[in-house]
């Protein structure tokens, strides 16, 4: 019997690298969450290196002695190349490869791999794109010789989705031409969503952005409020594409849910910039519902990154609701809290406990944006409560002689138009 040849693609190997510039950091958590990356990117750590520093090495990112033990672990476990837990400048990048003889990524370069590997409609990818271009483009001469290096079995190594080799090798010009091709196309869709925004502004709608650390449970929340179907995985950005959908509250009210990309400590500008118009739906929400896994031990940090992100954004200004989900995980009955929340709710996405008090959270804040009325309508005007209805929250109706008697809380957007 003819022996069996196994063709799989081998699984790159690669040595995570890190440098702490201080006794408090927490450069260890990191390089654990860039060990997901690179397993989401389809690679394995197969060691982790740290260097302690007054700064990081402005030729080497590390010094020469750890670039010599990282040249010895690579050859005992087998090491095709290396990450480094921050981005590289060309210099670092060019001058690191060259010492290490071997293929160097960086933080953003295994980023930008997974969302293009995760990105599924035309706009994703375009978003995708213009990140990936951008960053490579001032790094040609290290990305070409890096890449050159990238043979074998390595079908799916890090780094060579999305534009690939074949344009990179292209010269400045077309990919300068390139990225303001794909900027004309962002500013189209960016165009569209404001369009879009204010539609729902006219039916005065209230929009709820779902935001949240990557994998927190955003599009679990979503599905089980929605029925929406959005892709939810135990991975770190499983979904890409911002999802909207209609949710009825227990008063009748209508509430737009939104999801949005996952963040992440140390979020590449190129894709913050990118995906912009993507990010900006938390902006112009009406409440921001923070997804937080509180089960997981770095949630402290996630929280401070969230918000950080949506101060950048300009959305810090926004009624949020705290989600502290995965509550079936905690190991301890003390509860976390959030200080900065408006609301704060405990619960499960994934089996729905606690949901029912994420929707009267909504409920209150909505209320509490709103307009109390009562008037007595004549008969002949009863379309405008159905604009209560859709837009308010009718809590009660009295037909009498006199006509329909309200009692309600309506949108300032609609009042001129119920009053």
């Amino acid at each position: 019997m003819a022996e069996m040849i196994d063709t799989a693609p081998e699984m790159e190997k690669v040595i995570l690298i890190g440098v702490s510039t201080s006794d408090t950091d927490d450069t260890l958590q990191s390089l654990e969450e860039l060990e997901d990356l690179v397993k989401t990117a389809g690679a394995e750590a197969v060691d982790k290196v740290i260097q302690n520093r007054e700064a990081v090495h402005p030729g080497t990112y590390i010094g020469t002695g750890k670039i010599d033990e990282v040249k010895s672990l690579a050859t005992e476990l087998g090491a095709t190349g290396v990450v480094c837990d921050d981005e590289l400048s060309p210099a670092q990048l060019r001058n690191l490869e060259s010492e290490l003889m071997m293929k160097v990524m960086d933080r953003t370069m295994v980023i930008l791999d997974i969302f293009a590997k995760r990105a599924v409609t035309s706009e994703g990818k375009i978003q995708v794109e213009a990140a990936q271009l951008k960053y490579s483009l001032a790094r040609l001469v290290g990305l070409r010789s890096s890449l050159s290096r990238v043979g074998g079995n390595m079908a799916g190594s890090i780094g060579t989705r999305g534009p690939g080799e074949k344009k990179l090798e292209l010269d400045r010009r077309l990919i300068k031409d390139r990225i303001v091709q794909l900027n004309r196309e962002l500013a189209d869709i960016e165009e569209h969503r404001k369009l879009a925004r204010t539609q729902r502004s006219r039916n005065a709608i209230p929009v709820a952005a779902i935001v949240g650390y990557t994998n927190a449970g955003k599009s679990t929340l979503l599905n089980r409020l929605t029925d929406a179907g959005v892709l939810a995985e135990d991975k770190l950005f499983a979904t890409l594409d911002p999802t909207t959908r209609n949710i009825e509250l227990e008063s009748g009210q209508n509430v737009l849910l939104t999801d949005t990309v996952g963040f992440i400590r140390k979020l590449p500008h190129h894709l913050i910039e990118a995906f912009k118009s993507t990010l900006e739906e938390a902006k112009y929400a009406d409440i921001i519902i923070h997804v937080v896994d509180c089960s997981n031990p770095q949630m402290d940090m996630q929280m401070h990154v969230v918000y950080s992100t949506l101060s950048e954004l300009g959305a810090e200004d926004k009624p949020v609701i705290t989600l502290f989900n995965k509550t079936d995980k905690l190991e301890t009955d003390e509860l976390p809290r959030d200080l900065r929340a408006e609301k704060v709710v405990y619960g499960s996405a994934k089996t729905g406990e606690g949901l029912d008090g994420l929707k009267t959270a909504l409920e209150d804040i909505l209320r509490a944006q709103k307009v109390y009325i009562e008037k007595t309508y004549p008969y002949d005007s009863a379309g405008r409560i159905q604009l209560i209805r859709k837009y308010g929250q009718l809590l009660s109706e009295e037909y009498t002689e006199k006509g329909i008697e309200v009692k309600a809380y309506v949108p300032s957007e609609i009042y001129d138009k119920v009053k």
